[in-house]
């Protein structure tokens, strides 16, 4: 009796420790784990060029911009998200801001829902 116990012990005490280190499944959406609104906050430099065109695009935007860009659809959708609407943000002006910004290795013709990158 007593070794099926052992096993029964182990077995419960298993899946415990399963079930506690689950925090559930994390969907690959266009920023991974981070959500395009996460990300859209790290965009925060960029407001005021994001609304006008003719706006000077900050060090610091570009830097954001470069590294979320890495990820083209993140980027997008960072862009187009809840969060940079209720900031301001036009689309629109907010596409051209990787070429203002002269990142060489921007992705040229990137679908950004209705617009296109520069």
């Amino acid at each position: 009796m007593e070794g099926p116990m052992k096993h029964i012990c182990c077995l419960v005490f298993l899946v415990i420790v399963g079930i506690a280190g689950f925090d559930g499944v994390y969907g690959a959406g266009e920023c991974g784990k981070s959500s395009p609104e996460a990300e859209a906050w790290k965009l925060a430099p960029c407001v005021s060029a994001a609304q006008d065109v003719n706006a000077q695009v900050s060090d610091r935007c570009c830097s954001q911009v470069k590294k979320i860009g890495q990820n083209p659809s993140c980027l997008c959708a960072a862009m187009l998200s809840n969060t940079a609407k209720s900031s301001g943000v036009k689309p629109e002006v907010a596409v051209t801001i990787p070429k203002r910004c002269n990142i060489a290795d921007r992705p040229v013709g990137y679908k950004c829902g209705a617009y296109t990158l520069p």
